[in-house]
């Protein structure tokens, strides 16, 4: 049974920060933001902006880009950020009543940035397996640069955090886009050396000073990039072989590489390892790292772009903090009958 996705949207705050603004609040100077962070601006969220509102606008886009209404989705699954409007929230339904969802029922999951891949295995089992779900919303709103503080040096590798919203229309039987394989890959040992310390059972009730705890920290840094250093890229190019082999293709036949905002140095080992072009790919330079937005928004502006054509093998990848890591491959265009 194939699952195609029928279209895609995001939504990106009109609110900039700079990467001078980044300099000035980190005390890092700001070539080193521009060129080894890679961020020349990224957005941040306004007024409005709260984590459902971008997801909603997304949303909107991606069902109005798949040609259908609200009304013919079965289920929406929210995988964006677990920082939202409220604490202890349903976000999905949130969505689903706003865009007119009426049929929809909902739930909510995360695998932080690996989360857009992950929904989409979930909702390809899902139409699978039950014959009343047909059509699926993905759809995300991120903003976990609120949580962060640019004086704690040790988690200057997530100063890229940026803030938007990613969606995706995926049907059963849509010859067109194909959802071809994924693959994952998980780490407990990284679980709490990255976290936020306060607001959660293992800290409550908080207290008055909390306030000012309310972002993240690394707990042992020399530990936690030695970690890095040993396990994130062969586990990022596990799953990514992982999902070409499932997909009965090798790395020669990537066309382009949907992959998520890190470091400028990394972006470029990882085209080179895989034998890819710069054009291959594109790097969110002016978007800094959305979450699990971030494939959405590379395959769009890749179509916008023309580096994706009818045909090509997309790969999508990601590695959420905690950590789990995510790839998808999809044929985009029409599917062989």
């Amino acid at each position: 049974m194939k699952v195609g996705i029928m279209g895609i949207g995001t939504y990106i705050p009109e609110n900039y920060m700079t990467a001078e603004e980044i300099a000035e609040k980190s005390g890092i100077p700001v070539d080193v933001i521009k060129e080894k962070f890679g961020v020349i601006k990224k957005p941040i969220p306004g007024p409005e902006d709260t984590t459902s509102y971008m997801g909603i606008q997304a949303a909107l886009k991606a069902i109005k880009d798949a040609e259908i209404s609200p009304e013919e989705i079965d289920l929406v699954i929210w995988n964006g950020g677990q920082h939202k409007d409220y604490p202890n929230w349903l976000a999905g339904l949130k969505v689903a009543n706003d865009i007119g969802a009426v049929n929809a029922w909902s739930f909510d999951m995360e695998a932080m940035c690996g989360s857009m891949m992950a929904g989409m295995e979930v909702a390809k089992s899902m139409m699978i397996a039950n014959e009343d779900i047909n059509t699926v919303l993905l759809v995300s709103g991120y903003r976990n640069g609120d949580l962060i503080d640019y004086r704690v040096k040790e988690t200057s590798f997530m100063f890229d955090l940026g803030a938007g919203g990613a969606a995706m229309v995926l049907r059963k039987d849509y010859n067109r886009n194909i959802i071809l394989s994924t693959a994952f890959k998980g780490d407990g040992s990284f679980a709490e050396d990255c976290v936020i310390e306060v607001g959660g059972s293992k800290k409550w009730p908080m207290e008055k000073e909390d306030v000012k705890r309310m972002h993240f920290v690394v707990r042992d840094i020399e530990n936690f990039k030695e970690k890095l250093k040993e396990k994130t890229m062969p586990n990022f190019y596990y799953v990514i072989d992982r999902s070409l082999e499932k997909a009965e293709l090798t790395r020669k036949d990537i066309n382009y590489l949907a992959i998520l905002h890190f470091k400028r140095s990394a972006h470029l080992g990882v085209l080179e390892e895989l034998g890819l072009k710069e054009e291959q790919s594109t790097y969110l330079e002016e978007y800094g790292h959305m979450g699990q937005n971030d494939q959405i928004l590379s395959i769009e502006l890749g179509l916008k772009t023309g580096k994706i054509k009818e045909g090509d093998n997309i790969v999508m990848v990601g590695a959420g903090l905690g950590f789990v890591w995510a790839a998808a491959v999809v044929k985009w265009g029409e599917a062989n009958k």
